[in-house]
């Protein structure tokens, strides 16, 4: 005996719906990684808070390897474009922790001030307390292959 449409309807009401997040492609790279983003900045901002965002953290790193550096050799390091480089130079120097001079052919020259290195020396600190956060649900072995295949994915050698 088949069933009649309204039974049909009735039997796949009853059967509960996946859950969104079975549907979103959780297979798929890309997801992934924005969900790994995200978790990455929300253990950020737990550690740091939102005085400093990330990308600020990583220009000020940067300032701090290659003082005096300009801001398209900053945008480069920091694999952004030169726009928003130039906004994050501008909040950090309003904040008091850079220096931006103008230099030959019109390139602005960044520069820690003493300000901006005691920040980062606070914030260094807590560098190794970040790393475990994000990685928190990873055994010591899985962490360093992550970050080796980070590495590969992104073609850079391991540090």
């Amino acid at each position: 005996m088949t069933a009649s449409p309204r039974q049909r309807r009735s039997t796949a009401a009853a059967e509960p719906a996946p859950s969104p997040e079975a549907t979103l492609g959780l297979h798929e790279p890309g997801h992934l990684f924005r969900r790994a983003h995200q978790h990455s900045v929300s253990c950020f901002n737990a550690v740091f808070g939102r005085a400093v965002t990330p990308l600020q953290y990583a220009a000020l790193r940067v300032l701090q390897e290659h003082p005096g550096i300009d801001q398209v050799t900053l945008a480069a390091a920091i694999a952004l474009d030169t726009s928003t480089t130039a906004e994050i130079a501008v909040r950090l120097e309003r904040d008091g922790w850079i220096v931006r001079e103008l230099g030959a052919r019109r390139q602005r020259r960044l520069e820690l001030t003493a300000e901006g290195q005691r920040v980062l020396q606070d914030m260094l600190q807590s560098e190794a307390v970040l790393a475990d956060r994000i990685l928190q649900t990873l055994e010591p072995a899985e962490r360093e292959v992550l970050m080796a295949l980070m590495h590969k994915l992104l073609g850079q050698p391991p540090a």
